[in-house]
């Protein structure tokens, strides 16, 4: 029998006004916070107010950098840790979608290696304390409150991934309210990523039968907001709350199983094409369905919703369309995407099945003939 474990050490509150309503736990976790959010949205959506409110209630010093880009760079990780220090800030507080949370992990854990330089961050095996951190999600898609993951992009080696450090967050604080704001594009851009942790947790080598009972119990969170991702209803504060909710569990599934291979051949396509990380992942999602045992497949898609792999995938295009992107730049980095995860014995071994260079090609190339339709 295989073994089964469940480890995710993050205090998790969620609710509305849930920030300003647990001040006292910021307050807990150190005399200063560095809050690290992207440039417009965190002030757009009202967190960041929210925040500086609660802090200041309990009298806590804080100081913004608000200077992360998407697919945070390890060079913005530096220069947010050097503000840190210099603004002697010993927590840090994450708002944002995914890509402001998994910079903050890695800030905290080089303010706490003050003496390190970038290299450290790459590290394998290397000390990962950090100091406190605290995620507040805006988005709907990454999970990143509950994950130990910090996925940045590698400037000097032009690639996009996890770094080797696991940093859980010590506190999440997740308020369905800060979705209000959001673009349809970004709902459902955020939300198919969310899926996507859902059915690579679930269909992962690594499966256990309680990472499973997470991502089934996400899947039909998400099931109920589906008419709002296909504009058939406007969203309410309920709709809100379970986007979060879904986003939050698949979180949880992935940081016990990792994902698979969709999300290692969207990458590149992030990386080399810029198209948002949701909807790259799930344009491999079909073929990676398709590759996976039909019985487990056929469960978990009946749970969602979808009664074939190809309504899944119709409806994904329908929601997050398609890539509008030539061939001529499509394919040569597809194709490169697909040679470097082929050969990555780590990024293959998730998969529940026997993986090799021409199966990764299948998988791309399916969303490559319904792109073409």
């Amino acid at each position: 029998m295989k073994e089964d474990r469940f480890y995710m050490p993050v205090r998790v509150f969620s609710g509305r006004e849930v920030v300003r309503s647990h001040a006292k736990d910021l307050a807990k976790l150190g005399k200063k916070a560095l809050i690290v959010t992207g440039r417009h949205s965190a002030k757009a959506c009202g967190v960041y107010d929210d925040i500086c409110a609660a802090l200041d209630e309990c009298r806590i010093a804080h100081a913004l950098f608000d200077g992360v880009e998407e697919n945070p760079s390890a060079a913005t990780v530096m220069k947010a840790r050097d503000f840190g220090l210099q603004e002697k800030a010993d927590f840090v507080i994450g708002a944002g979608g995914g890509s402001p949370m998994d910079a903050a992990k890695a800030i905290a854990l080089m303010i706490r290696h003050a003496s390190e330089g970038r290299d450290y961050l790459y590290s394998a095996g290397a000390d990962s304390s950090a100091v406190p951190v605290v995620c507040i999600p805006t988005t709907c898609g990454t999970g990143s409150e509950v994950t130990a993951v910090s996925v940045l992009t590698n400037e000097v080696k032009h690639t996009k991934g996890s770094i080797p450090h696991k940093i859980f967050p010590d506190l999440a604080l997740i308020d369905g309210k800060y979705l209000a704001g959001a673009s349809d594009q970004i709902l459902c851009n955020t939300a198919f990523d969310a899926f996507a942790h859902l059915f690579e947790s679930w269909l992962n080598a690594d499966a256990t039968p309680v990472s499973r009972l997470i991502a089934e119990d996400g899947i039909r969170e998400w099931k109920k907001c589906l008419p709002v991702l296909k504009k058939e209803k406007q969203p309410d504060p309920d709709d809100y709350d379970t986007l979060m909710r879904a986003a939050m569990l698949g979180g949880m599934a992935i940081a016990h199983t990792g994902t698979s291979l969709p999300h290692a051949l969207s990458y590149a396509l992030t990386y080399h094409l810029h198209v948002p990380h949701g909807k790259a992942v799930c344009y491999f999602l079909a073929g990676y369905l398709n590759e996976a045992d039909q019985k487990e497949v056929s469960r978990i898609l009946e749970l969602s919703g979808f009664a074939s792999v190809e309504e899944f995938h119709q409806t994904y295009r329908l929601c997050c369309h398609d890539l509008g992107i030539g061939e001529d730049q499509l394919l040569p980095v597809i194709e490169q995407g697909c040679r470097e995860v082929s050969s990555n014995p780590a990024r293959c071994a998730k998969a529940p099945f026997a993986c090799s260079e021409e199966l990764v090609c299948r998988i791309a190339g399916f969303a490559g003939k319904q792109e073409g339709n």
